[in-house]
């Protein structure tokens, strides 16, 4: 009962339509890579990877701003665009490290393409999932809160609108 409680409040509703997002985009990413390195073998894995990820970011960051932390008007690059990007590619870093990982362990045990494949997908969702809550965290807080952050001064307290929430000094246990 708390849960759907929770799932109703204000932040709730941002988390899931987060979640949401994060599906199309994964869903767009994992296509992407799919068919790229497992299917074209257009690249080797990594550049797949990154084209793949790269693509995904854009429908990610849209729907993240305009439909789960109701944004409007045009998009801010410096306050906006450049940190989302930023985070998009510290999520890649970390996949790239990983696909890597993966293609070298398939190469290393003579694993057919298509498992080898399908080690680079599993490889690219640990690592985005890793950075998944983080980024939740992050976009609620500084990049879409409505908010101004110094890094000098620190965040003010002026929000965007009414119904904006924090995750308090506890994220875990306001999430759960």
């Amino acid at each position: 009962m708390r849960l759907w409680g929770w799932m109703h409040s204000p932040l709730g509703r941002k988390f899931v339509k987060y979640a949401m997002v994060s599906v199309v985009s994964t869903t767009v990413s994992q296509s992407v890579l799919l068919v790229t390195y497992g299917v074209l073998r257009l690249w080797p894995a990594v550049a797949c990877n990154i084209v793949a990820n790269a693509i995904a970011t854009v429908p990610s960051y849209y729907l993240n701003r305009n439909w789960t932390w109701r944004k409007s008007g045009r998009s801010h690059l410096l306050k906006e665009m450049l940190p989302f990007w930023v985070s998009s590619f510290a999520g890649m870093a970390l996949s790239i490290l990983t696909v890597d990982i993966a293609v070298h362990f398939a190469q290393s045990h003579d694993l057919p393409h298509m498992t080898a494949s399908i080690l680079v997908n599993g490889a690219n969702l640990f690592a985005f999932g890793l950075l998944w809550f983080l980024n939740f965290i992050f976009y609620n807080r500084v990049l879409f809160s409505g908010e101004r952050v110094s890094p000098i001064l620190g965040k003010s307290t002026q929000a965007r609108d009414g119904d904006e929430c924090s995750l308090g000094s506890d994220p875990v246990a306001e999430l759960v």
